[in-house]
């Protein structure tokens, strides 16, 4: 992230949160030029056709190209992208929204309020670690909509290999209120105090470490409230120290942008970016969207997430799609969103480098995963190695060969 025209700084306060200095970068035009790919520029925001994405992506070349040009976008443009029909099978959303509101459902059922970060609980519908509630519910369905090529390009753009996804459902009935503006996870999620605590270079790396994202499950005209954007707001340094002083909020309120999404549409945006669920205004739309919280191999997710339970359910899935002719790609997508793609942390007493045959690092989840499905093993084999592996990542004395129940 490009630091404020102030300059370089090594600590940040509410001093340095000059409103003149943002309003010089959140008021510059996204120029089209910089987006040679996109569709369109709409309200300071590029707007691309995915099928289009898809065709320059069928090259090494053109692959490189596109994710050069998604990651301007969200580190030096405007900070967002709309990829316009990244879900091109109805079929797919629509089970998916299925599992989903049966979620939903069952959760209401126990009277238990959801809460949200920057909203009041209890008058939208949210549930939380959907990702691998829906593996273990409904694998079939989740191996197809996590298969999506879209998800996969831009996550590998902004967050290179080995990321790793989570999702939360969010259901905004009608009279829903907006969120307040905010910056999202990891400073985002800290108060004012803390978050002044971290010299200013983690204040510039923290955004890199997470892609944060959208997927459109139903149409969202704007008077349903689709989520409010400030374009170009991601590039002030200050900014996670600036979102909750009151001018700022002031400016965000009377300056943002908002655009309309339509059932498989998909956005994606630095964390980093001033931005608010918008107030569910119309009469009937119960807007419903898949919140996608994508985090580097090298950087804390937000969720914990049952990797192993959801590997074990997906596998009897990915050997029946092989079987059925399922590409290498459409395979390598599915396990991605699935196991955990990095084998750290681990007990390097147990867990030595050195065992895994892609290089130095011990094996990880995703990779187990992988050796399965091309050798064709059982579940029950996958199922201990899954285990076996885990014993030797917790910590314990190094001499303990077997680990600790």
């Amino acid at each position: 992230m490009s630091p404020s025209a102030a300059g370089a700084r090594t600590w940040l306060t509410e001093a340095n949160c000059d409103l003149d200095v943002f309003r010089s970068l959140v008021e510059q035009s996204t120029d089209p030029a910089h987006h040679p790919s996109a569709e369109r520029v709409e309200q300071n925001v590029p707007l691309y056709d995915s099928d289009r994405l898809r065709s320059l992506a069928t090259s090494p070349e053109g692959r490189r190209s596109v994710r050069d040009e998604l990651v301007r976008a969200l580190l030096d443009g405007p900070g967002i992208v709309v990829l316009k029909r990244a879900f091109t099978d109805a079929a797919v959303v629509n089970a998916a929204s299925e599992v989903f509101q049966a979620l939903i459902e069952e959760e209401r059922a126990t009277g238990a309020a959801r809460g949200d970060h920057f909203a009041e609980p209890g008058a939208n519908d949210r549930v939380w670690n959907a990702l691998d509630k829906m593996a273990v519910r409904a694998p079939e369905v989740f191996a197809d909509y996590y298969a999506n090529d879209i998800l996969e390009l831009t996550a590998e753009a902004w967050l290179g290999p080995a990321y790793q996804v989570t999702s939360q459902i969010n259901v905004v009935n009608p009279g829903g209120a907006a969120q307040n503006v905010h910056r999202d996870y990891h400073l985002g999620f800290l108060s004012q105090e803390r978050a002044a605590a971290y010299p200013a270079h983690v204040h510039r790396l923290s955004p890199v470490l997470t892609l944060q994202g959208a997927v459109a499950h139903c149409d969202m005209p704007v008077e349903s409230g689709p989520t409010l954007y400030l374009p170009h707001s991601q590039k002030y340094e200050p900014g996670y120290l600036a979102w909750r002083l009151p001018r700022f909020v002031e400016y965000f309120d009377a300056h943002h942008v908002q655009l309309p999404l339509d059932k498989g549409d998909a956005v994606f945006f630095n964390p980093a970016l001033f931005h608010a669920a918008g107030r569910n205004r119309s009469a009937g739309i119960r807007r419903m969207a898949n919140l996608l919280q994508i985090s580097s191999a090298f950087g804390r997710a937000m969720e914990t997430v049952d990797r192993e339970a959801m590997a074990n359910a997906l596998f009897p899935v990915l050997l029946r799609r092989m079987s059925e002719g399922a590409s290498e790609d459409w395979l390598h997508r599915v396990i991605a969103a699935t196991a955990e793609g990095c084998p750290f942390p681990t007990n390097l007493d147990l867990d030595p480098p050195g065992r895994a045959l892609t290089g130095p690092a011990p094996t990880s989840q995703a990779d187990t995963v992988r050796q399965a499905v091309a050798e064709g093993w059982d579940s029950e084999r996958l199922r201990q190695e899954l285990r076996a592996a885990a014993k030797r990542r917790r910590s314990g004395k190094g001499h303990n060969t077997h680990g600790t129940a």
